[in-house]
């Protein structure tokens, strides 16, 4: 089939937005990563752009021989990991049983679990039950009170809409229970949707901080992202700066764009491992409601 002309140019309008999303993404990312790698007096005057000047890597020499911060990645992967699988497995348990047409008060349920994605109690309550719960400062804290993410369910529910309810009564004919049935017939034609919410989870605990500001004092579980927010906010001053255990005020500019690459980086590598399944999961999931 021969496009008209019409079409054409509109294949290479949408061409030219794309190419501009993507310039509009990278060139931040380059000008953070040639001042991470440029020397303090050309960052004071502002003379670097896209390409470092006065090439040096003393600022990610210090960022990674300081113990605390790499403690903090490690820690922030652990975290990462560990509230991921068990997002996913808070959210896949919740979004199977809503797919029984006969589920007795299914109806109730989704519309008691949508309540929640549009009104909560605010963090004032969540405090309150996190300190009856025992679980300030407690590494858990990171981990439990955010494990499932409504928006999230939804998508996982609307994408085993999609899988035809013949393959359940063939394997209810054939004896399997509920549990055999998520575990031999629905996960595994899960690929996509549980591969795109991996990768929403693991993004959004990999950048979360708030909650380790709110609920978390002790600084060995202090994910990395807290100590990137307390050093852009406070590495100017040079008792902090000193307090944060580095003794050259100079290098803080430069510091503060080696720690972001550093913490940025890790997350970035994983994309693209997700990416054929991240279009297909989302989309799917989309059909039916």
């Amino acid at each position: 089939m021969v496009k008209s002309r019409e079409s054409k140019y509109l294949d290479y309008i949408l061409v030219a937005i794309c190419l501009g999303v993507i310039v509009v993404c990278i060139l931040p990312m380059i000008n953070l990563l040639a001042r991470s790698l440029s020397s303090a007096e050309y960052l004071i005057r502002n003379e670097v752009t896209l390409w470092p000047k006065g090439f040096n890597i003393e600022a990610y020499k210090l960022v990674l021989g300081d113990s605390k911060y790499t403690w903090a990645m490690v820690w922030t992967a652990i975290i990462t990991v560990a509230g991921t699988f068990l997002s996913l497995f808070m959210t896949t348990i919740c979004a199977y049983p809503l797919t029984y047409d006969k589920l007795k008060g299914r109806k109730f349920f989704s519309t008691y679990i949508l309540f929640t994605m549009y009104f909560s109690a605010g963090t004032i309550p969540m405090y309150l039950l996190l300190k009856d719960l025992r679980l300030l400062n407690h590494p858990l804290v990171l981990i439990v009170p955010y494990c499932l993410s409504v928006f999230n369910m939804i998508l996982m529910r609307n994408y085993l809409y999609t899988i035809p309810d013949s393959l359940r009564e063939s394997a209810e004919i054939d004896g399997a229970s509920p549990t055999k049935i998520l575990t031999s017939v629905y996960l595994p034609l899960s690929t996509p949707v549980i591969a795109t919410l991996a990768l929403f989870y693991a993004v959004g605990r990999w950048n979360g901080f708030s909650d380790a500001l709110m609920f978390m004092n002790k600084r060995e579980y202090w994910p990395i992202q807290l100590l990137l927010y307390n050093l852009i906010n406070a590495v100017s001053s040079i008792e902090t700066y000193s307090q944060e255990g580095f003794t050259q005020p100079g290098l803080s500019e430069t510091l503060k764009a080696a720690a972001i690459m550093i913490a940025t980086v890790p997350i970035l590598l994983v994309y693209p491992w997700l990416q054929r399944y991240f279009i297909q999961g989302v989309t799917l999931g989309a059909i039916k409601e």
